[in-house]
């Protein structure tokens, strides 16, 4: 990738007239149109799926076939409050973006998986506005595995992740105000201590296996290994020469990834038009379908992102097809 002192939006100007081009204006102005009771409807199943997981987990403790999926359950459920979260960076849950709830609900949002809203807010803007150049984008400057070695990746998918990212996430901030820091020290230690409180409550009243099953399995064990692979689909296998290609064109898979990931596998979608709500990208894509066909855009599952990233241990941000 190159640029490195361009804007993502910059860059792609050209790209992005293209593809309204390829879509049409009347279309791409409805897939703009946010609908907050289908974002409220999404958010409350997920917290439904979460209770229905805690409660098989609570009435079948000594079954591991109901358990063990619950956990899994609920650890997909803490990921989605990070797409949920997500949805709020990009103002467009309310129809009026400055709409103050946006901020109420990045709170409540960030809580489950310990983030801060103030710093997830910050490095995710900052990382669309400065897609493809490697010192500017803080995800791939910070969070992108520098050690391209099996082992080292593979942390990313165990408990290592938290410190990495918390590590990734200060240096980050080390570019930001002094009332911004602040703000993301006070949020993340409100964070830290619901899920110790949370933790230490359910040892207390319920013991350690019944915590390890509720709490710390999802959180700890789960949650890694689903925020690692979704990540795999966004920016590490790409073409560099390329903007329309800067992030990974997912194969549509509307039964498991669109219902598991809360549409988040559509990224490069995303990235093109980030105002478009995520219960809309399946229609986006629709909409990009021929275009993508025309351009010879291939299309990836993430069982090969996988394969690619450990077993050929490839390189991020390259072509993983030619590298």
């Amino acid at each position: 990738m190159s640029g490195e002192a361009r804007t993502y939006d910059t860059v792609a100007a050209e790209l992005r007239i293209e593809l309204k081009r390829a879509i049409g204006a009347e279309r791409l102005k409805a897939l703009h149109e946010r609908a907050p009771w289908r974002h409220a409807l999404v958010a409350g199943r997920q917290l439904v799926l979460g209770a229905l997981a805690a409660g098989a987990i609570l009435t079948w403790p000594e079954r591991p076939w109901i358990w063990v999926p619950a956990s899994i359950a609920i650890g997909f459920v803490v990921f989605s409050f990070t797409v949920l979260l997500h949805e709020v960076v990009h103002r467009v849950v309310f129809e009026r973006p400055a709409s103050p709830w946006h901020r109420v609900l990045g709170h409540l949002y960030a809580a489950p998986s310990g983030l801060s809203q103030s710093q997830f807010t910050r490095w995710h803007l900052d990382h669309h506005e400065w897609l493809g150049t490697p010192s500017r984008d803080p995800k791939r400057r910070e969070l992108t595995p520098k050690i391209v070695k099996r082992w080292y990746k593979a942390l990313y998918l165990t408990p290592a992740l938290f410190p990495i990212y918390f590590r990734a996430a200060r240096r980050a901030a080390g570019d930001y105000g002094p009332e911004l820091r602040h703000a993301i020290a006070r949020e993340r230690l409100v964070a830290i201590g619901l899920h110790l409180t949370i933790a230490a409550l359910l040892w207390w009243r319920l013991g350690f296996p019944m915590a390890a099953k509720l709490h710390l399995i999802p959180v700890f064990v789960v949650f890694p290994v689903v925020f690692t692979v979704n990540r795999l689909g966004q920016h590490y296998d790409v073409e560099p020469g390329d903007p329309a290609r800067w992030g990974t064109l997912m194969r549509k898979s509307p039964l498991t990834w669109d219902w598991l990931y809360l549409w988040s596998n559509y990224h490069l979608e995303h990235h093109y038009f980030p105002g478009v709500p995520f219960y809309r990208l399946t229609e986006l894509r629709a909409a990009l379908d021929p275009w993508f066909r025309e351009r010879g855009v291939p299309e990836r599952g993430y069982a090969e992102l996988l394969w690619s990233w450990l077993g050929r241990n490839r390189a991020p941000h390259t072509n993983w097809a030619s590298s």
